[in-house]
């Protein structure tokens, strides 16, 4: 049965706004496993970091407000007194030096969407440029 090529036209831009929507969807799969091996045992599952001791990723202002912090802090470490969600954190981050800038965005990105964050996602361009400073 033949069909008027308004109805394949409609079909394939319904189609096509399938795809293009789905792009813009990601889970960030490598960041959550890269999350899982060097983040997970002191951040937690759910990035609600311990007491007083590690700071929350869930929901941290500090996120939004220093990214390029936490990329140096990512490859670098941290340490002194840090301010998340009002609360004073001043316990040492080490750092993760093996870590390639790629895997440094995607942790970033999977963190940044992860858990409720609404965080805008980084580029390697951006991480690349804060860890030269």
């Amino acid at each position: 049965m033949l069909r008027s090529p308004l109805f394949y036209f409609t079909v394939l831009a319904l189609l096509l706004g399938g795809l293009v929507t789905a792009c813009g969807k990601t889970e960030h799969l490598q960041g959550k496993a890269l999350y899982a091996t060097h983040c997970n045992n002191c951040h937690l599952e759910e990035g609600q970091g311990l007491r007083r001791l590690i700071p929350p990723l869930a929901g941290a202002d500090y996120l939004r407000e220093n990214p390029a912090a936490v990329a140096r802090g990512i490859r670098y470490g941290m340490q002194g007194p840090m301010v998340v969600n009002g609360v004073t954190y001043d316990h040492e981050m080490p750092g993760n030096i093996e870590l390639t800038d790629f895997q440094i965005v995607n942790i970033m990105n999977y963190v940044h969407t992860a858990w409720g964050n609404e965080v805008p996602l980084v580029t390697v361009e951006q991480v690349r440029g804060w860890l030269a400073e």
